[in-house]
């Protein structure tokens, strides 16, 4: 598996050809998921071959929105699957990036650790700092792709999403849980705001 050589085409390729107006799911956000899944990784004591396999799926995982913006997930497996021969990867690791891939989609369905570790790090920023940035980043760029919502019904939405919502692994709830409930709480007080 050619990681480094992979790691620089993918990333090439997302910041030539993914839309600018993709104000959430840009060459950031892949960067942000590939960082927190080494963290994660780190933390559940993956490395190697595992680690490699993880660190391929972060970069593939929103892919697909090179080629539409609903349902991109089987666009990224799809494209993984006609990418990562040419790096030296095996069929079989191959189908454990898609399944990978494949699990982000929401409602997330780990099955693995390594599934679970990718999920955490795609929702990874709802117990960070930059929560309520990133956030707002996300309800502009749905705004621009057609799913309208006023201020106040995104964070109503929000509300339901991070009541159902759950980390996977022991490593992020520990990291993540504390601070992702107060951020439902701060925006359950800014709904009672009249």
């Amino acid at each position: 598996m050619k990681f480094a050589k992979v790691k620089k085409f993918i990333l090439d390729k997302l910041k030539k050809e993914l839309k600018p107006n993709l104000y959430y799911h840009g060459v950031h956000h892949t960067i942000d998921v590939l960082e927190a899944s080494k963290r994660i990784a780190k933390m559940e004591n993956i490395n190697g071959t595992e680690l490699t396999l993880l660190k391929t799926a972060a970069l593939f995982h929103d892919i697909g929105f090179l080629i539409k913006y609903k349902s991109n997930e089987q666009e990224s497996a799809k494209i993984a699957k006609e990418i990562l021969p040419d790096f030296d990867y095996k069929s079989n690791e191959i189908n454990r990036i898609c399944n990978m891939v494949l699990s982000t989609k929401i409602p997330q369905s780990p099955k693995t650790l390594l599934d679970k570790i990718l999920c955490d790090a795609d929702l990874d920023y709802l117990g960070r700092d930059d929560f309520f940035i990133v956030g707002q980043k996300l309800h502009r760029e749905w705004n621009e792709y057609g799913i309208k919502c006023s201020l106040k019904q995104w964070y109503m939405q929000q509300v339901d999403f991070i009541t159902n919502h759950k980390y996977f692994t022991e490593s992020e709830i520990s990291l993540r849980y504390n601070k992702k409930m107060l951020h439902l709480s701060q925006i359950k007080e800014l709904l009672n705001i009249k």
